[in-house]
């Protein structure tokens, strides 16, 4: 069940990237909700997608 919260968040954080705000609000959903150990791969995975979208780099901040 963990696993398909943390496929469905990183579905959701890739269709809000458009929006720095939103996708710091769910960056912070997605903190209380995952596992230590998913925290650290959805860090990766902003990273990766921070690539694609350098706005988004902003959000790590939550991860630290």
């Amino acid at each position: 069940m963990a696993r398909a919260m943390f496929e469905y968040t990183k579905e959701i954080l890739t269709k809000v990237s458009f929006d720095v705000t939103l996708f710091c609000k769910e960056v912070q959903k997605a903190i209380s909700r995952l596992l230590p150990y998913e925290l650290e791969e959805l860090k990766l995975f902003i990273v990766f997608l921070s690539k694609q979208n350098p706005h988004l780099i902003a959000s790590l901040t939550y991860l630290k």
